[in-house]
């Protein structure tokens, strides 16, 4: 998270200072000044079409996991019985599961949850 604080403050000042460059008067460019111009607007879209690629790979992957399907099991020590779920992961809350057939279980302090890849 801190991460992408930093990267979005760095492209804001990085997008001030461009926007604040002063205009010059246009003048008579030469062939290697309009070359380097182009390059720079490739890399610069070459760099753009990455980070895109990155941030939807990185979607992607973090959608799969997400919806991966676990067997989470639940062990009472009072009752000393334990029951079985497949359970996404995205749905393992702090006191609450939901189950892929949709029925939401809340935890007490004093069960015990075993978390297992399903089968």
């Amino acid at each position: 998270m801190f991460i992408k604080i930093i990267v979005t403050l760095l492209v804001i000042v990085g997008a001030l200072f461009y926007l604040r460059k002063p205009v010059k008067e246009p003048k008579q460019q030469s062939t290697r000044d309009v070359g380097k111009q182009i390059m720079l607007r490739y890399i610069i879209f070459g760099l753009i079409a990455v980070s895109m690629l990155g941030s939807a790979g990185y979607w992607y992957w973090n959608w799969q996991d997400g919806n991966l399907i676990v067997e989470v099991t639940i062990v009472s020590p009072i009752d000393e019985n334990s029951a079985v779920y497949q359970v996404r992961k995205k749905d393992i809350l702090n006191q609450q599961i939901t189950t892929v057939d949709g029925i939401n279980i809340r935890l007490s302090n004093q069960e015990r949850v075993i978390i297992a890849n399903a089968k």
